[in-house]
């Protein structure tokens, strides 16, 4: 199983000139904890840098709260992204995740334009989907067992 197959596809993103108080909003009605900060090249988005609900309330409103409505997502981004290719395992991704200590990964394709975002959350439902099929054959066989060796 790829990244790409279960990371979503649907990927809202700001470009670092916004200003952060409207990043935020978008983050509220589009109910996501992040926006990819994206630089457009050609009508293609190619992920620059990832904002976080956590980095606005750490950098924004505990840092510099009388500055708020003039920070931009630049100001508070995280500009050492680390992307997956859409092509890579999960386990690939998930040690990624571990290594540089974060919860999500952008997702490019071979050219580094944006795909798709991968989160934690992505990662333990697939995990979980699949141990629940795992529980389900144990079960099955377990009922076979007892009804043909009664």
């Amino acid at each position: 199983m790829t990244v790409g197959e279960i990371c979503t596809r649907n990927v809202v993103v700001a470009p670092k000139t916004e200003a952060i108080v409207d990043a935020a909003k978008r983050m509220r009605t589009s109910h996501v904890g992040d926006l990819v900060v994206i630089e457009n090249r050609n009508g293609r988005h190619f992920p620059i840098g990832i904002v976080t609900d956590r980095d606005i309330v750490v950098s924004a409103v505990a840092g510099d709260p009388e500055h708020i409505m003039y920070l931009l997502v630049s100001d508070v981004m995280s500009d050492d992204l680390v992307t997956a290719r859409e092509q890579d395992s999960i386990e690939t991704a998930l040690r990624k995740m571990e290594e540089h200590g974060v919860r999500r990964l952008p997702i490019v394709d071979a050219d580094g334009m944006l795909v798709g975002i991968l989160t934690l959350d992505d990662i333990l439902q697939y995990l979980t989907g699949q141990q629940s099929e795992l529980v389900a054959l144990v079960a099955r066989e377990q009922r076979r067992e007892r009804q043909y060796r009664v």
